[in-house]
């Protein structure tokens, strides 16, 4: 019994994904992958602050952040055999924000929490200094892509000969 090969992720593919959103262009957003762990990084730039009097990111800024790393998670998930394909889109979005940002680097991990067939439910988690000091969290539910138009074509045609036997 033979197993059909995943494509292989590499933080170009990921950088891949993330030039084809452009709050992520905007926001320099760069990938880290450790092993199959995934976190992204939001450089800080003097544009991004949202209140210049307490040096506090804006929340905008944070929150297309965590979408973002979200949406590449969804992406990375291995029901397709092919990439790239559609990135998934937002249906409903919660953020808290629980701290301010400080002007330095911020960085978000995604967890899937639960996938459907067309539905997914996401956590992302955004931290600066420690991963267990969240500066804000995000909870989620994305429209997965349906199958890839290649599948679906085959599926399609497949259909087609059990009529004609009929």
């Amino acid at each position: 019994m033979t197993q059909e090969a995943q494509p292989q992720i590499t933080e170009a593919k990921i950088a891949e994904a993330l030039s084809r959103i452009p709050y992520a262009k905007e926001l320099a957003i760069r990938p880290l992958l450790m092993g199959d762990e995934l976190t992204l990084i939001l450089p800080y730039e003097p544009h991004i602050i949202g209140n210049p009097m307490l040096q506090a990111l804006h929340g905008g800024a944070v929150g297309a952040f965590m979408e973002t790393a979200a949406i590449v998670q969804l992406w990375l998930m291995p029901n397709s055999k092919s990439l790239p394909k559609p990135l998934p889109k937002p249906i409903g979005i919660n953020i808290d924000y629980l701290r301010r940002g400080k002007p330095q680097d911020t960085f978000a991990r995604a967890i899937i929490a639960k996938q459907g067939s067309r539905v997914a439910n996401v956590r992302v988690r955004a931290w600066q200094n420690r991963y267990d000091e969240p500066i804000s969290i995000l909870h989620g539910h994305f429209l997965i892509a349906k199958a890839d138009k290649a599948d679906k074509a085959g599926k399609e045609r497949a259909g087609d000969k059990k009529t004609d036997k009929q």
